[in-house]
């Protein structure tokens, strides 16, 4: 057991009080053999990165269709931008970076196809059927629709990275509080990190696929102070004859910088004025520890609030997001009315779960293309494949 307990010795050496160790761990639900070189949150991030559900994320839509342009992000490449934003958050506050990139790496595999718009179609099909909530979604993915091994459902991952999922909380994401998991207590500081990460990479991310397809140019973001400010800055620097490229790149890292640094910068300050010594007096603790300064978050809702009406709203994104909509809800009630068509895994989670969450598994489950394909199979009956 030597390299086991130089793993703990590692934990609690390099890792901050309040930060979660693997070695002190809630555990799993199923008991397993301990891994002797990997802790037991990096054994989580191993087990969801193999996931069938991590791999779908390649084509699924984060905010722009995946087959609008080849350059826009997919909801697998916004997950990846995540994970790598949260472990520098974790590193640099001393948090376990494993336990943060685990939950970074499965905080969006309960997301439908087609991004938030086949999320409000879901919700809106699964009203009167139990709700629908991607994070619940993402839970009941890890803990039974997985199918990895031969004696339990699921990825049997550990309660905090459960934890982690269900609590996942930012601007656009308000999950209820779930029994299990320590309902009325805050999230660890690494689920924090991670919902904080989310947060830039969209900020960030969303802006630079908005400029690439066209949907909006540069001149436009002299509608938000600070974000004109950094385009200046940078144009200045790189002088007149500098490629509009690499103006945008140079321009954008510095934005995520600046995300990065007064995100750490409040956190550090608000950690140690909480006088949090362990990771009970976290989940003690009301308020978020891991965030923005209020004069950073002012200048995040500026710029969210010219996404919302140059970008997400643009008429472009509106023509796919409402038959994004309509391809989810109509596929929904056909099988629904015509249940023989699912899958046979499915029509056993029907007869246990009800028709109606059978459906919406199935659905939640695939990507956007083949989504497409069976919406085609279903209401074009002339066309055989």
């Amino acid at each position: 057991m030597f390299l086991r307990e130089k793993l703990e010795e590692l934990e609690r050496t390099n890792l901050a009080p309040y930060a979660a160790r693997a070695s002190e761990s809630r555990g799993r639900v199923h008991a397993v053999r301990p891994d002797l070189l990997r802790p037991d949150f990096q054994r989580d991030r191993d087990r969801v990165i193999h996931s069938t559900a991590f791999r779908k994320l390649e084509f699924k839509t984060q905010v722009f269709v995946t087959h609008a342009s080849d350059f826009n992000r997919s909801r697998l490449t916004h997950t990846m931008e995540v994970a790598q934003i949260a472990r520098t958050l974790a590193k640099a506050l001393n948090l376990n970076a494993d336990l943060a990139e685990a939950i970074a790496l499965a905080h969006d595999v309960g997301h439908t196809p087609f991004g938030h718009a086949g999320e409000d179609a879901m919700r809106l099909c699964m009203k009167d059927h139990g709700g629908f909530e991607h994070n619940l979604q993402g839970l009941r993915v890890v803990e039974r629709l997985e199918e990895r091994y031969p004696d339990f459902p699921g990825l049997n991952l550990t309660y905090e990275t459960r934890e982690g999922i269900i609590k996942h909380h930012t601007e656009y994401d308000a999950p209820k509080p779930h029994p299990d998991y320590n309902p009325g207590k805050s999230p660890s500081l690494e689920s924090q990190a991670v919902d904080l990460a989310d947060e830039i990479a969209y900020n960030n991310a969303d802006l630079d696929d908005a400029l690439e397809m066209g949907m909006i140019v540069v001149g436009d973001l002299r509608a938000v102070d600070w974000v004109r400010e950094v385009f200046d800055e940078i144009g200045a620097e790189l002088g007149p004859k500098a490629e509009p490229r690499a103006l945008k790149y140079r321009a954008l890292a510095k934005m995520y910088d600046l995300h990065v640094h007064d995100a750490l910068r409040e956190s550090a300050a608000r950690i140690e004025a909480s006088g949090v010594g362990s990771i009970d007096d976290v989940y003690d603790h009301q308020g978020r520890l891991v965030s923005f300064s209020p004069e950073f978050g002012a200048r995040i809702a500026s710029m969210q609030k010219f996404m919302l009406e140059r970008v997400y709203l643009h008429p472009r994104n509106m023509v796919y997001t409402n038959k994004a909509r309509k391809f989810v809800r109509e596929l929904f009630e056909h099988y629904v009315e015509n249940p023989r068509q699912l899958p046979w895994k499915h029509q056993e989670f029907a007869e246990r779960e009800g028709l109606h969450q059978a459906v919406c598994d199935y659905i939640q489950g695939m990507t956007d293309r083949f989504l497409m394909q069976q919406y085609r199979d279903a209401f074009l009956p002339d066309v055989m494949n």
